[in-house]
Formats: C-alpha cells, sequence, structure tokens
C-alpha cells in the first residue's frame, strides 16, 4: 500500500449532516398547559366544596349556648352570659341598655372565689336578655 494523504482518499458513503426537527419541546409544553388547566379545575372544584360547605353561625351558636345555660352554678353562668351575651348587645339600642344591666348585675358573682345562687333580680334581668335575644 502507499502513503496516501487524507486529500486523495475519496469517501463516498458519508452523507451530509441532515437537520431534524425535533418536536419533544412543544409536546413538554402542550402537557404542562393541559396539566395546568386540570389543576386549576380541581383547586376551583375543591374551593367549591368547602366553601359550599355549611358555614357556622356564631350568632345561632352563642344564642344556644345563652338558652342551654345552667343558671345552678352562678359564677359560670355569669362569665358565660357576659361573653356570648356581647355578640348581641350592638342588635338595637334596648338590647345594648338591656346588657349592661345585666353585666351590672352579673358583677356581683364574679372576680369571687365563693358565690350564691342568683337572687330574683338577676334572674328576672338575665331571662329578660335571654327573651329578647334572636338570630
Amino acid at each position: 500500500m502507499q502513503n496516501m494523504t487524507a486529500q486523495t482518499i475519496k469517501l463516498h458513503d458519508i452523507k451530509p449532516l441532515l437537520e431534524i426537527h425535533e418536536y419533544s419541546f412543544y409536546y413538554l409544553l402542550a402537557l404542562v398547559f393541559v396539566g395546568g388547566i386540570i389543576a386549576l379545575g380541581l383547586l376551583y372544584l375543591l374551593f367549591k366544596y368547602l366553601h359550599g360547605k355549611k358555614k357556622v353561625n356564631l350568632r345561632q351558636e352563642h344564642l344556644k349556648k345563652i338558652r342551654n345555660l345552667d343558671l345552678k352554678d352562678a359564677k359560670k353562668s355569669a362569665y358565660i352570659l357576659t361573653e356570648y351575651g356581647a355578640t348581641f348587645k350592638e342588635d338595637s339600642p334596648r338590647h345594648e341598655k338591656t346588657y349592661h344591666d345585666l353585666i351590672d348585675a352579673l358583677e356581683n358573682y364574679k372576680y369571687k372565689k365563693d358565690v350564691g345562687q342568683f337572687d330574683a333580680n338577676t334572674l328576672r334581668i338575665i331571662e329578660n336578655y335571654r327573651g329578647m335575644l334572636d338570630v
């Protein structure tokens, strides 16, 4: 064999480079877009489901606690009436006046170690306030 240089050898079987069209990036974008739409749809449905659940009506719950209150434990009842009664005090000027009368009457039953039963006047004010409450 003779010593041949690379310039003298003819190569017939090597073809030039061809451009290959690659679409995988577009497929990925489409997949992300469709996945995002599905995720947003599921989040919307979850939001509607959770938002549509029955909401707790704070006024109803407080009214129920006040109406079911055991007046035999005067100290505990005084604190509960003070706390939950404040929910309704701004319904009308009459409610506000009755609530303040109630608070004044309950002062004798709070902040002390031992308290007796409610007296007749305090019971009348409590029943008056309970009777005027509504949701």
